[in-house]
């Protein structure tokens, strides 16, 4: 062999090489890399993405002008996986999807409107959807409303509290000395009406009426005042009322 080709042998042997375990702990750095984003992918929320879903789900359901809001915290922090399972949840959309759809077909918006809060979902029916001016008992159309509300909430464990409410108009007769009087018995007929014709159960129903304390907008125009007089019947959240036992 020449002694030029020997000289460079020589040299190529006597540069140091890596140690074998470096090849391992190269490709240990490399599945370590690949794992923890793999965990950062799965953790992270698709913020534009959960924006479109959710936005997408509120058309399919229809929000009404001053009716129900869906939010990111509703179906966060009262979602239905966890520690936090709320069972009102799938109650809750099964209402907002029946009724819905039925206050198109019948054309009462802006006189039936829904709207989540954090006692529950309200059903609101304002102006004079259920009752005269100034009077109590309930018409022919407000019956056949009641009887539809009654047949989606009947087979829900929720308690329902039914509220009444009056425009700021005072009323002094025999029947109703005060507004006092009519909101509440206003409340008591729906309660009635879901106990003796729908026959929903007793125990799950509450009354309460609020006169004029409570208004939606100031009562300075013939519209607030419709929208001021109403009954409102709250679907009340499981969770919330779980809340108020333990206080």
């Amino acid at each position: 062999m020449p002694k030029g080709r020997r000289r460079n042998i020589k040299n190529q042997e006597d540069q140091p090489s890596s140690p074998a375990w470096m090849v391992t702990f190269g490709d240990m750095m490399t599945l370590l890399l690949v794992f923890f984003v793999m965990i950062y992918s799965f953790s992270v929320m698709d913020v534009e993405k959960f924006a479109g879903f959710l936005s997408s789900f509120q058309a399919q359901l229809g929000v009404l002008d001053r009716g129900r809001t869906l939010s990111e915290e509703d179906f966060i922090t009262k979602g239905s996986i966890g520690q936090h399972f709320n069972p009102s949840t799938q109650n809750f959309r099964k209402v907002m999807g029946e009724m819905t759809s039925y206050i198109q077909e019948q054309g009462l918006e802006g006189r039936v409107e829904l709207e989540m809060t954090k006692r529950g979902l309200v059903v609101r029916l304002t102006g004079q959807v259920l009752y005269e001016l100034g009077k109590a008992e309930l018409k022919v159309e407000g019956k056949a409303l009641l009887n539809k509300i009654a047949r989606v909430i009947k087979d829900i464990p929720n308690d329902i509290m039914v509220e009444g409410h009056t425009d700021n108009w005072p009323i002094n007769n025999d029947e109703f000395p005060s507004n006092w009087e009519l909101s509440t018995t206003r409340a008591t007929n729906v309660v009635k009406f879901f106990i003796e014709i729908s026959g929903i159960e007793a125990g799950r129903l509450k009354a309460a009426g609020y006169s004029q304390y409570r208004p939606l907008f100031p009562n300075d125009t013939p519209e607030h005042r419709s929208k001021n007089r109403r009954v409102e019947i709250v679907i009340l959240n499981t969770l919330h009322n779980h809340e108020l036992e333990r206080r």
